[in-house]
């Protein structure tokens, strides 16, 4: 009978714990994902502009839970970070007015409250920066073009313009050595000069993205498609039995696809590489386009795959929209392509400054299905309304 009392308790206490732990998990659910946001360097608030900017910065990560900060210190082919290797007038402005260098002090005191800093990398994109250090060094031939041999920033118009929209930035060409040499330079320089940095955020690391998007180059004639840089062409031609301009069947089609996914994917490995050597601790992430599909056949970014090689950490879906249905099939999709890694998910938080329980309902619903982590887009839509709806 004693033994029968003693064996009834155990039973019960465990049961008890358990039904604990269950409770405490549900209950701490929603800290378990976690919280990030992009700083851009066009932050009305001049993050990095003062000792103040950089208080309400940390302050605001720790009200709502942040985690995580990405940093933009490259943008547009502009470092506002202490570059030596390239012209830095943005960086030397920033220190004038702060009078000492806003990142280094921005790690540190994100260190102290438990906050990892990523540094947000533009890399082949330079916005309407004709005179990037890049262009000055090799002129407009690192430029990717598309079949008709013109750049994604045309000052021209023609009559097409009629029927697509261009991405009008100035795009590199990843398939150029001298593009992915250069991009590697830049990270190196960034991870050597601040160590205190816990990773590498990737941006525009794809090709140009037209609309309406073609899926493939197979259906030219109906779109824009990129990849047309003379370097790429004529290493392409080396490797292949054939010429990208005068494809004749989907086989060729579908080789000449391939090729230009692999010459995205190859400078995220480069540069993965790179880092993870210097330290395994660094994280790399990338801000991706959120629909597969159209990532995949007309960006050539194929981010599921860099996830299930492990060459990135997660990505972050750029999933900035109203449409809760549209954000909800595009996370349910997105989800199971983990792989080795994480899938974050993007919120447009400019979308909703004036509606904070509009965010606050798709906040809900994202969380709702369970991903790695949230972002918010950006620093500088962050009202008293918008931080009260996401804490």
């Amino acid at each position: 009978m004693h033994k029968t009392k003693i064996i009834f308790l155990f039973l019960f206490l465990f049961l008890l714990s358990f039904f604990g732990y269950s409770v405490a998990q549900s209950n701490n659910e929603a800290p378990l994902v976690k919280k990030a946001i992009w700083v851009s360097v066009f932050s009305r608030d001049k993050v990095l502009c003062s000792k103040k900017g950089i208080s309400n910065l940390i302050k605001l990560c720790k009200d709502t839970g942040i985690s995580e900060i990405y940093l933009q210190v490259f943008q547009s082919g502009n470092p506002y970070y202490d570059s030596k290797m390239m012209p830095r007038p943005r960086y030397e402005e920033m220190v004038k007015v702060a009078g000492f260098d806003p990142i280094d002090m921005l790690l540190r005191a994100a260190k102290q409250h438990n906050i990892k800093v990523f540094a947000w990398i533009n890399l082949l994109s330079l916005g309407e920066n004709s005179k990037a250090d890049i262009l000055a060094k090799y002129g407009d031939s690192i430029l990717t073009l598309d079949q008709y041999g013109r750049p994604s920033l045309s000052t021209q118009k023609d009559d097409s313009d009629k029927f697509y929209l261009r991405e009008k930035y100035i795009f590199l060409e990843p398939g150029d050595p001298r593009v992915q040499e250069y991009l590697l330079k830049v990270v190196s320089e960034i991870i050597n000069r601040y160590p205190l940095f816990s990773g590498l955020h990737l941006d525009y690391i794809r090709y140009p993205s037209p609309l309406p998007f073609t899926p493939g180059s197979r259906f030219n004639k109906f779109g824009i498609t990129y990849g047309y840089g003379k370097e790429n062409i004529s290493r392409f031609v080396e490797e292949n039995d054939f010429n990208p301009q005068n494809q004749h069947n989907d086989q060729e089609y579908l080789i000449w696809d391939n090729w230009k996914r692999q010459q995205v994917a190859g400078i995220v490995s480069k540069i993965s590489a790179l880092v993870k050597k210097k330290s395994p601790r660094y994280e790399i992430s990338a801000a991706v386009i959120p629909v597969v599909e159209r990532a995949y056949s007309n960006a050539f970014q194929d981010w599921p795959l860099w996830l299930e090689e492990g060459i990135v950490d997660y990505v972050v879906l750029m999933s900035y929209t109203r449409d809760n249905q549209f954000i909800k099939e595009t996370v349910k999709s997105a989800l199971g392509q983990r792989g080795k890694g994480k899938v974050y998910i993007g919120i447009g938080v400019f979308l909703f400054k004036n509606k904070p329980e509009l965010l606050a309902e798709q906040l809900r619903l994202v969380l709702g299905l369970r991903p790695d982590g949230v972002s918010f887009f950006s620093f500088a839509d962050m009202n008293r309304e918008v931080i009260e709806s996401i804490r």
